[in-house]
């Protein structure tokens, strides 16, 4: 059985990890336990990209004041579709993405700088770091999308 809890995204860390301690050779003692793990501050999660794009789209929609059925239509997305993909349940593709902006008046660039703004905004506040304007908080300035 897995251990992945459903609706949690899985992070895998683009940075080697510290270096782990070698394997014990057969026969050497037991070396003492390590030191307790340092306490830390608890982490701030970062917000999901899926959950970003889906907040924009969504925030567009009612702006509009259009439905979701509308929107959906135009798009030729379905309907429930659309809904779990504004609701950050679901990962959609560039095609969808861009034809979900597109039905919206948006290009799919004007949604994706959208959503890095959202985040630039969102880290920063949990960051503490207060970005110069036109700049991004991130450490780096970029942004990459993975299917």
């Amino acid at each position: 059985m897995t251990s992945h809890v459903p609706n949690e995204a899985r992070v895998i860390p683009l940075r080697p990890q510290a270096a782990r301690p070698a394997a014990p050779h057969p026969g050497a003692r037991p070396a003492a336990s390590p030191a307790p793990p340092e306490r830390r501050p608890p982490t701030v999660r970062e917000p999901l990209w899926r959950d970003l794009v889906g907040d924009v789209l969504r925030r567009e929609r009612l702006e509009q004041e259009r439905t979701l059925k509308e929107v959906a239509e135009a798009a030729r997305i379905s309907m429930p579709y659309l809904s779990e993909v504004e609701r950050g349940r679901k990962e959609a593709s560039s095609e969808v993405l861009a034809a979900a902006a597109g039905a919206l008046g948006l290009g799919l660039g004007d949604l994706l700088a959208r959503a890095q703004g959202e985040l630039v905004r969102l880290t920063s506040r949990h960051t503490g770091a207060s970005p110069a304007r036109g700049t991004s908080a991130a450490r780096f300035d970029g942004m990459c999308l993975a299917a």
